[in-house]
């Protein structure tokens, strides 16, 4: 048995890092039943740089965002990737 992890809140709404996982499993075309949580880092998923910007398009059309080049590139995580989404939704409402 593990013991619990220390966890981090985070800034990215719930919905928001379960959206961006389904994207990630998607893209990636992982296994039914595939993990991902906002700890779950791209490359460990298997992503390389094609695929991760292939997430990032993903992500610009479910949310009706975009994202900048130097920003895509900086996202390595689930979690990143949905502090960012939140963020820019925020910037587009206000």
């Amino acid at each position: 048995p593990r013991a619990p992890r220390f966890q981090v809140t985070c800034a990215a709404k719930a919905e928001t890092v379960k959206k961006v996982s389904d994207i990630v499993i998607k893209q990636l075309a992982l296994p039914e039943g595939s993990t991902v949580t906002g700890e779950s880092k791209f490359s460990a998923l298997g992503a390389d740089s094609l695929d991760t910007v292939e997430i990032v398009m993903g992500l610009e059309e479910e949310f009706g965002i975009s994202v900048e080049e130097e920003s895509a590139q900086s996202i390595t995580t689930v979690q990143e990737a949905a502090d960012l989404i939140d963020k820019l939704l925020e910037t587009k409402s206000a």
